[in-house]
């Protein structure tokens, strides 16, 4: 097809063409085309389907605000759903097609919902899926899910990346029009960083859609030359294709740039979207309005369009909407509409004033306006053959950004329209139309002033000349007039009607109306057709337009992409990896990993001729026993704790004392939640007088660090303590077993003997030179120490130990063996710290000071926590040692039926033990420390299993700890 309603002038290039497809139809466009503009630019006016009624629908609008022309751009990974028309731009191979059809655009099954219509007003469904309720399941939800939606998605993957980004500046300018523009002029040649944001491609805003002249140029010009001197200043950020979706704390604002939307793939190692984290010293809302429809009758063919949105595309985009054009307006803008239109060479035949009493009653045309019927002031009515007509009731300031932080528009009656209120996001001023300033010397002139009080600037740049008209508008909401349908919420299909129903059955909040018919609901957010739901509900109950109210306007402005949301957050990048520092040399040898939390450990580490994991583990434990092992322990969570009171603040989340520890030795400390119960453990040294080092567990490292900074920000702010992760900052190792102080020897610069390096020693220390930290403590049971370095020398530290202690045959033992060398001596971890243990339960009792308060401490006392028959940890081993057990097996007495009176407790963890030879459990057991000695059963009932065990003391190995005193 020809370009057959392209006429002379407006910002694209001629000198290119662009080819496009359309539901599988071949066209044409210029670069600077939006989808929506090459679409009419073919005499394309049917462009998509109403959501609940699937009535033909075209092109309303010329920005964001579009309910209609919602398209799928693309096919496979990229495919897009729901993309308005009107802010995609064109590209050559462009594939885009209708959606919310069946079998095709022209003729859609669906539309017989529109015959139907009687059935389906406002409320229809609250009222009609109640009953008979065995229909819900089988009947109602089966048709609802396939009717819901209008786009549908690929179950392909996306093929593009999406990043998020963080900005900071002095002023956050939104919207690119004449009082954006002005705004980052003052601010940017005050030498204030700015950055400069418009979801258009092309800064100017309603000055490229203009036939006005500015400051003795075309309008268009002048925007073109100010954003060149903006763009010349390195301290302003232009940012085009990026809309300013919401407003949050602290001068926080999201916005999304679409980075290679243009394009059909984005360039290498470019992503598609980023969503940015803008932090503003100051922003101004500088976002322009809406123009609003009017409602009457069949006002929602294709060809009936925004008045202002058909000069947009005359004067921008050089396409007229039609052969024969009428304007239907209650104020002025309309008519300069009809002028433009005119001057380009459009045949207007009709202009329609409500001001003088004439009104468009009613249309003709199923899939594109044929006539208008217009009703004179005398009563007399008439039809006028159009293609397209232009409707202008008025233009709503886009209050949206300034209202996100639940601030209420105030209506201002001089342009019947809300404006921002007075208690916006802190930090946002409104400037231009936004404001309410509809003239272009407005919009300069309140972009200029605003920028400047905002900064604490002197305005004094000089304004262009550019017209100043005031506005001169008679409201008028809805024609009232036969029994048909007006349009409200074009892509709802919500009417006049509705609102009207919503009253008669007394949803007259505005909330209640919302929910009730789904006005503003849509993908659009009622950009178009709020103020008309709210200005019919007003008359229906006999209030003022500002007595009924708003609705509440929320983030985001604009549909924001699921893929923007989640950044790079996706597939394996979803939760990434951290990797240890001996990852790499793990990864070499053919280890095996696991995640635990964030981090990827090593399991494992295969030898040659090893054909089951359980080998390569039994290998590692029995190694670490007889000679040495190493572990990588980098992930235990690092906390440095300085200041004067950091004794005292220890001796407060701790359950025992850690005030008198002395310098250069470490306690095993436990932290009991405000309830008493166990929240985390592990040990701290203390490094000199006012330092100490605490670590936690894996899992819990970053939960711990923000409840010590809780703690000391708001229970005990008075302290002198500082606090600081340091958990990537150190690379740690335990090295473990018989011949652990014989291999640090080699490496470490200090004397390390048991005189001057005992059980539960710290300190720093160095290696080759290297500064070092080594605490000597044992989670194996075996004379072991804990080495730390800077993580940056991790890698080569584990070399260094492997080479210089060959001798000993050192091994690197994975998380596997450390599991069952922890449990065969006893130590508590992940499976006992369960979140409803107590020190009581573990064994650990006379851990938690009576002598001291600390944080649940008391509540830890409480009788049911305390109780003598409570659960105990024990050690469990089967009677016969070939028998298996199960973690999560209850503990049954011999002969008693397994059911929940009957259950005695449960194990917590189990392993297979090298050095007992067989499998061997710890387990919470009532009365447990009675009862080691005694034989029970281990029931499984969701595996099957039962297993006769022997009740034995927690300690399997060294119960007397000679072994790690060395």
């Amino acid at each position: 097809m020809t370009q057959s309603h392209r006429i002379e002038g407006g910002q694209i290039d001629r000198t290119k063409t662009i080819r496009f497809t359309f539901d599988g139809l071949p066209y044409q466009g210029h670069p600077g085309d939006t989808l929506a503009s090459a679409l009419l630019a073919n005499g394309v006016r049917l462009m998509g389907r109403s959501f609940k009624y699937h009535r033909p629908r075209g092109v309303l609008s010329a920005g964001s605000e579009e309910p209609n022309a919602l398209v799928e751009l693309r096919s496979g990974g990229r495919q897009e759903p729901n993309t308005r028309a009107t802010v995609a731009e064109l590209f050559d191979g462009l594939e885009a097609n209708s959606q919310n059809r069946w079998p095709s655009l022209r003729f859609d099954a669906l539309a017989i919902n529109d015959r139907l219509n009687a059935f389906f007003a406002a409320g229809f469904y609250y009222k009609t899926f109640m009953w008979p309720k065995s229909f819900w399941e089988k009947l109602y939800e089966p048709i609802i899910r396939r009717a819901a939606g209008l786009g549908s998605v690929s179950r392909e993957e996306d093929p593009d990346t999406y990043d998020k980004g963080f900005l900071h500046c002095d002023l956050l300018v939104i919207g690119g029009g004449p009082a954006g523009l002005m705004a980052a002029l003052t601010a940017g040649r005050a030498g204030k960083r700015v950055i400069l944001a418009d979801e258009d491609f092309r800064f100017g805003g309603r000055l490229n859609a203009e036939t006005f002249g500015v400051g003795g140029t075309s309008a268009a010009d002048w925007a073109a030359v100010t954003v060149a001197e903006l763009a010349a200043m390195p301290n302003v950020r232009l940012m085009v294709r990026t809309t300013v979706v919401g407003a949050f704390d602290h001068g926080i604002y999201a916005a999304v740039e679409r980075v290679s939307d243009h394009l059909a793939v984005p360039a290498p190692g470019k992503p598609r979207q980023v969503l940015w984290r803008i932090y503003s010293h100051r922003a101004l809302l500088c976002g322009g309005a809406t123009e609003r429809p009017i409602a009457f009758e069949n006002n929602d063919r294709p060809g009936i369009m925004l008045a202002g949105a058909l000069r947009a595309y005359a004067n921008r985009w050089g396409v007229k909407a039609g052969e024969r054009v009428a304007v239907f307006t209650n104020n002025d803008d309309g008519l300069r509409t009809a002028s433009d239109l005119q001057a380009k060479g459009v045949e207007v035949v009709a202009v329609i004033d409500s001001r003088s009493g004439d009104e468009v009653i009613d249309t003709s045309g199923r899939l594109g306006l044929k006539s208008v019927t217009v009703r004179d002031a005398s009563g007399r009515t008439r039809e006028i053959a159009v293609d397209a007509l232009g409707v202008s009731g008025g233009w709503n300031p886009n209050v949206n950004i300034h209202s996100h932080h639940r601030s209420r528009p105030v209506w201002d009656a001089s342009i019947a329209a809300f404006v921002p209120g007075v208690d916006g996001p802190p930090g946002l001023s409104v400037a231009g139309a936004a404001a309410g300033v509809f003239s272009t010397h407005g919009a300069l002139r309140t972009g200029r002033d605003a920028a400047a009080a905002a900064l604490g600037l002197t305005a004094t740049a000089d304004l262009p000349e550019a017209e100043d008209a005031a506005v001169k508008i008679a409201p008028l909401w809805y024609v009232a007039h036969g029994k048909g349908r007006a349009w409200i919420d074009q892509q709802n299909d919500v009417t006049v009607k509705d609102i009207k129903l919503a009253a008669q059955e007394n949803f007259t909040s505005v909330e209640h109306m919302k929910r009730y018919t789904t006005l503003g609901m849509a993908t659009d957010q009622g950009k178009t057709g709020n103020v008309i739901g709210l200005a019919v509900m007003a008359e229906l109950t006999g209030r003022s337009i500002p007595e009924t109210g708003t609705t509440i306007y929320r983030p985001p402005y604009t549909p924001v992409a699921m893929g923007a949301l989640a950044g790079r957050s996706r597939g394996k990048e979803f939760k990434p990896f951290r990797l240890t520092p001996s990852h790499h040399w793990a990864a070499e040898q053919g280890a095996t990993f696991v995640e635990v939390g964030n981090w990827l450990r090593t399991q494992w580490v295969p030898k040659a001729g090893e054909t089951e994991w359980r080998q390569s583990v039994d290998r590692e434990v029995l190694a670490t026993r007889r000679s040495v092992g190493i572990c990588d322990v980098t992930t235990l969570g690092k906390i440095d704790i300085q200041g004067t009171d950091a004794g005292a603040f220890l001796d407060r989340v701790y359950a025992n004392t850690f005030s008198t520890l002395a310098v250069g030795k470490c306690r095993y400390g436990l932290m009991l939640r405000e309830d008493g119960i166990v929240f985390d453990d592990g040990t701290t040294a203390r490094m000199a007088e006012h330092e100490y080092v605490m670590t936690t567990t894996t899992a819990n490292a970053v939960t711990v660090f923000r409840h010590l900074e809780f703690c000391r920000q708001c229970l005990w702010p008075d302290m002198d303590v500082q606090l600081i992760s340091t958990t990537e900052a150190w690379a740690q190792f335990s090295v473990a077993g018989p011949n652990a102080r014989r291999l640090l020897e080699k490496i470490v610069d200090q004397d390390i003997s048991d005189a001057a390096f005992p059980y539960m020693g710290a300190g720093n220390i160095t290696v080759g030179g290297l500064r070092a930290r080594l605490f000597r403590i044992s989670f194996s049971g075996e004379l072991a120490y804990e080495i730390a370095v800077p993580t940056r020398y991790g890698d080569a530290l584990l070399r260094e130990m492997l080479a210089r202690g060959a001798e000993f045959e050192p091994i690197v033992y994975g998380t596997e063996a450390l599991g069952v060398m922890r449990i065969e001596k006893g130590h508590v971890a992940g499976g006992e710290l369960n979140g409803q243990s107590t020190a009581l339960n573990m064994g650990l009792g006379k851990m938690v000071s009576k002598k001291k308060d600390s944080i649940g401490m008391v509540l830890s006392q409480r009788e049911g926590l305390v109780d003598p028959d409570g659960y105990r940890l024990v050690g469990v081993k089967p009677v016969d040692p070939n028998g298996k057990l199960t973690a999560g097996s209850h503990f049954l007495d011999i002969g008693a039926a397994p059911v929940a009176a009957n259950d005695g407790g449960w194990l917590t963890s189990k392993v297979y033990s090298p050095h007992v030879g067989s499998d061997i459990a710890l387990g919470y057991l009532k009365g447990g420390d009675r009862k080691i000695g005694s034989r029970m059963r281990a029931v499984n009932l969701v595996g099957g299993t039962e297993t006769l065990v022997d009740i034995v003391s927690p300690h399997f190995v060294d119960p007397e700890g000679e072994r790690l005193r060395g």
